[in-house]
């Protein structure tokens, strides 16, 4: 085996362990510690001064979490990335250890809910403005930037909207202006790899089809290594100036003898340091197990999916499916040929002819799939979003968003796709009677 392979399906079982030096344990053992031995004062000096990387304390580092950070940086081709306790919190470290009181960042419309009021209502009473555009036009982001931009931020397969994002077209007026580009690539691991296609950061809910069993709360930052902080001193004082939180360290000159990791060491061992949101590591342990076996789970999610949007196409009960391949605009299905190269994904949403109603219907009729707030597990997930998910949003945003009252979000899960196929006929069966 080497650990230089591109392919994922040796990256997940090998990046960043071998075996246990102790024990020559060959699964990761879980590091169920709060600190570290260290072998020395001058080794605890060096370590604190950041003159090398190693275990201090397990709320900023951990070994099984070191290894779950390895793998998906080598999974996306990053320098380096930070495991955190959830989704959300990746989200908010990711803008925050860039962006101070008085910036701003541009996002794409189309968000996860949660995501949607991070950026509309929490990170403006910390003074952080986001400028939220329509991403079916890449030069909205221009238009939209100033001096004080500090991000771009979008999802890669944006739930619940479906439509791929622009990736190269905006991470390229991005790297004119001087603006890095965060993916959020939940919806699409294995499927594309945002680094590639030039976005500089790519944000993760490990809690989805990373995990892939639903049983712990995560989340990812992963730095591409790409992005050329130094260049662009004036935008990213954050990283370019005196930090007094961490005796006046200048994070771009810190970081050098250590590779291009000025962003994720930042993020790190001041913000993971300071507020606290570390991944611990047994969830770490149920991440890496589930990890093992994304790029064969992605398979089949992406096959059963295929066969779900060909079934919900031809009954009458549903007035629109929503799926990368069968967009309307032909430039927005070349999009999906273009980023997701290794499967549609296993997100669908559709639209019920007989909205609220029967929504309500259809969900409360189903026996297989599960009716939760979640996506990505391995077992199939329904969900109506504008009674749940995007409740807390008004009217307006949940339609700018792509919730309409009759909308069902469907996470395909790798059942026997005649069991799924069967469910789903019960539960339009039920949703019926709401449109006599």
């Amino acid at each position: 085996m080497s650990s230089s392979s591109h392919n994922p399906e040796t990256i997940v079982l090998h990046a960043g362990y071998r075996a246990d030096p102790a024990t020559g344990a060959v699964a990761v053992p879980i590091y169920q510690t709060t600190s570290y031995q260290f072998e020395s004062t001058t080794h605890a000096e060096s370590l604190f001064a950041l003159k090398e990387l190693g275990n201090i304390y397990s709320r900023i580092m951990n070994p099984t979490c070191d290894v779950l950070e390895q793998r998906v940086a080598a999974l996306d081709g990053g320098a380096a990335s930070l495991a955190l306790a959830s989704g959300q919190s990746a989200s908010a470290i990711a803008i925050q250890n860039i962006a101070q009181a008085g910036d701003n960042i541009v996002s794409s419309t189309d968000l996860y809910g949660g995501t949607w009021n991070l950026f509309a209502n929490t990170l403006p009473q910390q003074g952080i403005e986001v400028r939220f555009v329509d991403p079916s036009d890449p030069e909205n982001f221009r238009r939209a930037t100033d001096s004080k931009t500090r991000a771009y931020y979008a999802e890669t397969l944006p739930n619940p909207k479906l439509e791929i994002f622009p990736i190269a077209e905006v991470a390229a007026i991005g790297q004119d202006l001087g603006v890095p580009l965060i993916m959020d690539n939940t919806a699409a691991p294995i499927l594309c790899r945002p680094i590639e296609h030039g976005a500089s950061i790519v944000v993760y809910s490990t809690t989805k089809y990373i995990g892939g069993h639903g049983t712990s709360i995560g989340g990812l930052i992963v730095d591409g290594g790409n992005f050329d902080w130094e260049k662009h001193t004036e935008r990213f004082p954050l990283l370019n100036q005196p930090d007094p939180s961490y005796h006046d360290a200048v994070w771009t000159e810190a970081a050098k003898p250590l590779g291009p990791i000025a962003y994720i060491l930042k993020a790190r061992v001041t913000l993971l340091r300071d507020l606290g949101a570390a991944m611990s590591p047994f969830n770490a342990f149920q991440f890496i197990q589930g990890l093992e076996t994304l790029p064969l789970r992605m398979r089949e999610h992406c096959r059963n999916a295929a066969e779900v949007v060909q079934f919900l196409q031809d009954r009458s009960e549903v007035s629109r499916v929503i799926y990368p391949t069968i967009n309307e605009d032909p430039e927005k299905r070349a999009r999906a040929d273009k980023y997701l190269q290794g499967g549609k994904g296993g997100l669908l949403g559709f639209e019920l002819k007989g909205g609220t109603e029967a929504g309500r219907r259809f969900i409360d009729s189903l026996e297989l799939f599960y009716h939760v707030a979640n996506i990505g597990d391995a077992r199939s997930l329904a969900i109506h979003p504008a009674t749940t998910t995007h409740s807390q949003l008004s009217e307006e945003d949940q339609i700018r968003s792509g919730v309409t009252p009759g909308y069902v979000r469907l996470s395909v899960g790798i059942e026997h796709i005649d069991d799924i196929l069967a469910d789903l006929d019960r539960g339009l069966t039920a949703a019926s009677k709401a449109m006599t």
